[in-house]
């Protein structure tokens, strides 16, 4: 059935009538056209009626007005809104294919994007949410299922952590699932896109997104290490000249705290439903370019490396590493995730 193209004649009185629309793909969460107006091409976003349809604009509204702070643009124009209906009238930006070494320009976009939140936007958007003890019990379960011992210190440092989470300062402008498709790679620059779950925090749990595999994205990627380390430094020297400071440190437990979230498993839709780490010892599934187990094993990988000198985190690092070698030795089939972007 075609959808009727949300535009009112408030939109009408502003920007003109619509001379041509055509569907985009999109999320079950949003309907999206791309529309010719008189004078230029737009991006119409409407969100599906649902329980959180409402907060799910107000988040995106209140991101891309906060982000045209930035002095090279990092989003789309917002050009115009209209609440009755929870559409969304954008900039249209043209999309090029992002060279090999795209993660470099998207860390210094990301922090761009970060810096422009300040003190006084605290309750303009959600607090960020780190994992719960709930998730840490069920990663301590599946190390039990998967027949791994789970030493003394463990419980310890992971409830150390979930209180360092928990606490951690900062409030950047976060985007809540900066996923490679929510990233334009335009003539002019790096912007992101489709800020439903956009909320305040500290930067680091999505610089943390490169290393651990992009935990809430279709699209996982494992960058090697000189060029993680390239993109790493582009985030930190940005962040340092927009604000004047250095990037907190943190990055270990920010990938930790991934990899204990088995809802970062599955896609939205499925999330907030089951213990998807309990499903891990009898069921794989296919999520996007990887499945459930080539994630997980990827980001115990990342966590045993990054921890392993940590010593608030040495027990983890242990542990992830002999979970990690359980996996690969019951499961010998189980591939690396991709090294490239689709």
């Amino acid at each position: 059935m075609r959808m009727r193209l949300p535009f009112g004649d408030e939109l009408r009185a502003q920007l003109g009538s619509p001379r041509r629309s055509r569907r985009l793909g999109s999320s079950p969460r949003s309907r999206v056209w791309r529309v010719q107006l008189p004078e230029t091409t737009v991006v119409v976003k409407q969100f599906v009626d649902g329980p959180d349809a409402d907060e799910r604009y107000s988040r995106e509204v209140t991101a891309l007005r906060l982000a045209t702070r930035a002095a090279s643009p990092v989003v789309p124009a917002l050009l115009a809104t209209d609440a009755g209906e929870r559409v969304l009238v954008l900039e249209h930006l043209d999309h090029r294919r992002p060279a090999g070494d795209w993660i470099v320009d998207y860390a210094t976009g990301l922090a761009r994007l970060h810096a422009t939140a300040r003190p006084e936007d605290v309750g303009a958007l959600p607090r960020w949410q780190g994992p719960s003890q709930a998730d840490v019990e069920s990663f301590l379960q599946l190390a039990e299922a998967l027949e791994v011992p789970v030493t003394s210190g463990v419980n310890d440092e992971l409830d150390d952590l979930v209180d360092r989470l928990d606490q951690t300062s900062g409030h950047a402008l976060l985007h809540g699932d900066p996923c490679p498709g929510n990233d334009l790679h335009t003539a002019t620059g790096i912007r992101f896109i489709d800020f439903e779950q956009a909320s305040l925090g500290s930067g680091l749990m999505e610089l943390a997104y490169l290393r651990i595999g992009f935990p809430t994205c279709w699209c996982v990627t494992s960058a090697a290490e000189p060029l993680l380390e390239r993109a790493e430094s582009a985030y930190r020297k940005e962040w340092r000249a927009l604000k004047g400071a250095e990037a907190q440190d943190g990055l270990a437990d920010a990938c930790t705290g991934w990899l204990l979230r088995g809802d970062a498993l599955v896609e939205r839709a499925h999330r907030e439903s089951t213990d998807h780490l309990a499903r891990i010892p009898h069921q794989d599934w296919k999520w996007g370019t990887a499945t459930a187990r080539q994630r997980l094993a990827h980001r115990l990988g990342v966590v045993s490396q990054m921890t392993a000198d940590d010593t608030s985190l040495r027990s983890v690092s242990s542990l992830s590493a002999a979970m990690r070698q359980r996996m690969l030795a019951r499961w010998p089939a189980l591939r690396p995730v991709p090294t490239e972007r689709p």
